[in-house]
């Protein structure tokens, strides 16, 4: 089942990936053309740190066969799903309703940049996500 926990967990990273590709591309610093982003880049880049920490403690708990680099994992797991909450929460506003630059529709300006996250590439993240957490908290409470 461990490995199971690091197929999920690549499946999360490569959704992630994408997005993250979407929003370093769409995203406007200058927020001259595009309102700008409602998701904090401490935020983005806090998520995704913890993701490859997480990670590579996870396949070191894998090498080494020690419990507490398992624990230590899913720690780093509860950390990147709070960080995803809060992004998933700051995102649905903006694929219900865009909002645009000028703050009203048809100005002619394009929405935040995580207005182009595909609703299928989200969820599959976030199920990928959820999946690991379950089934990494499963394999590491069944072989301790």
């Amino acid at each position: 089942m461990s490995f199971a926990v690091l197929i999920t967990w690549f499946a999360a990273v490569l959704a992630g990936l994408y997005m993250l590709a979407v929003w370093l591309i769409e995203n406007d610093v200058t927020g001259r053309t595009a309102a700008p982003s409602r998701l904090p880049v401490p935020v983005v880049l806090g998520h995704v740190t913890l993701a490859v920490i997480g990670l590579v403690l996870w396949v070191a708990y894998l090498v080494a066969h020690q419990e507490r680099l398992a624990w230590a994992s899913i720690g780093m797991l509860c950390g990147i799903a709070l960080l995803g909450f809060t992004m998933f929460a700051r995102w649905v506003p903006v694929y219900r309703e865009p909002v645009t630059a000028a703050g009203r529709p048809g100005s002619g300006y394009p929405g935040p940049a995580e207005s182009n996250f595909p609703v299928a590439v989200v969820a599959a993240h976030g199920m990928f996500a959820v999946s690991t957490l379950v089934l990494a908290v499963v394999a590491t409470v069944t072989t301790g």
